[in-house]
């Protein structure tokens, strides 16, 4: 796979090295994470604070450079064991959730990386601030104290990701924003000739899940 993405960098004109894969490991047994990291995977996305806490609380001293990003919803009563635990947190999406982090970090004396989520496509039933408030968000977590480090978004199914990465990138650009958490397994090397620093991937690198979980962001 990171060939794969090696490849699609060099036809965009872009350097690999400027493209981080997360490897998403929701669902996945304690022999995936193994072989992943025994590949030599660093970076892993997981969906829920719990889920997450049982597959890495047990590795993360053994493994130095490991990096874990939290890539789903997160409730602001969970802010403070999810700064705890993940490395970055890529879906800040509210107002409210802002003020838990900063909180959680202020108690714990530490910066909390984050990346704001933006619902590019307006979707009401997902995650993600639109567009619009895209900019108010960012300045508000920087002032309570957040480290912004970029931006996140999943494009609407059935839709051309393009636009929407192009979106994202144009957000992210105006903010000063280095870091575009964009592209999943189904379209990552689309994502790539738009800019994106990370890209999201599951089921491309441990194949398809149980068709009866819930879908994931990979």
């Amino acid at each position: 796979m990171r060939r794969r993405i090696d490849r699609a960098c060099r036809a965009a004109g872009r350097d690999p090295a400027g493209v981080v894969l997360t490897a998403v490991t929701k669902t996945q047994p304690p022999e995936v994470l193994a072989a992943a990291l025994a590949a030599g995977q660093r970076v892993f996305g997981e969906n829920r604070v719990q889920e997450a806490r049982a597959h890495w609380a047990g590795r993360r001293d053994g493994w130095p450079g490991l990096e874990l990003r939290l890539i789903g919803p997160l409730q602001t009563n969970k802010a403070a064991d999810a700064a705890a635990l993940f490395d970055v947190i890529e879906t800040v999406d509210r107002p409210k959730l802002v003020d838990a982090l900063a909180a959680a970090a202020a108690r714990a004396g530490r910066t909390v990386r984050v990346l704001v989520q933006v619902n590019t496509g307006a979707e009401p039933q997902k995650a993600g601030v639109v567009p619009e408030q895209a900019d108010a968000l960012v300045l508000r977590a920087r002032a309570a104290g957040l480290d912004v480090e970029g931006l996140m978004c999943i494009p609407p199914a059935g839709e051309a990701p393009g636009p929407h990465f192009a979106l994202l990138r144009r957000i992210a650009r105006r903010k000063g924003l280095p870091v575009l958490s964009m592209g999943m397994s189904g379209d990552y090397e689309t994502a790539i000739r738009f800019g994106a620093t990370h890209v999201r991937l599951g089921s491309a690198l441990f194949g398809e899940r149980n068709p009866s979980e819930t879908p994931s962001r990979d």
